[in-house]
């Protein structure tokens, strides 16, 4: 065989039917496969933005449970050296202390409230990145599917973008 023929036959196995529709198939999913993977990407990132603000309001959480132990200590104590001085301290003691109660409470309820968006959002990723995962799997069998041109292996490779995408949309339903 010539080198003319050689890419005459070539340059008609590039314009068989078969690999044009398995390339637009490979092309449709690579573009799906990046839309998901970036959405993956903000997703975990809004969960690790997320997880820091939580451990953020529990260090909070905690210096005014400090500060309130520390109010109750300077309460306990004038309050035992029985003096016209202490006496009327303890009083703005009492109620510092009560008020960081009520302030570490709703701290706590924003913290847990972080906590809960966080594993949400990481349930998003995680359902996105497992979507990832069959999209890829999607364009390898595509490409085995070109080079082999066995109809059996394309329309695996489409089913599997096509499972993939389901498990990338069905994120929006986790809860």
């Amino acid at each position: 065989m010539s080198p003319t023929e050689e890419v005459q036959e070539k340059a008609e196995e590039v314009r068989h039917p078969f690999d044009r529709k398995v390339a637009a198939s490979m092309a449709a999913i690579a573009a799906a496969l990046a839309i998901v993977a970036v959405l993956g990407h903000m997703f975990t990132t809004e969960e690790l933005l997320t997880q820091e603000k939580a451990a953020d309001q529990w260090a909070y959480f905690q210096a005014k449970s400090i500060r309130r132990y520390e109010s109750e200590i300077a309460k306990d104590l004038l309050s035992a050296m029985q003096s016209s001085v202490a006496a009327g301290t303890v009083g703005k003691y009492a109620a510092n202390a009560e008020r960081y109660e009520k302030e570490t409470e709703q701290i706590r309820e924003k913290a847990t409230e972080l906590e809960r968006e966080s594993l949400l959002t990481g349930r998003r990723a995680q359902r996105l990145h497992f979507g990832e995962v069959f999209l890829e799997i999607a364009i390898v069998l595509a490409s085995l599917a070109i080079l082999t041109r066995r109809r059996p292996i394309w329309w695996t490779s489409m089913a599997a973008g096509v499972i993939g995408v389901v498990i990338a949309v069905s994120m929006r339903w986790i809860a």
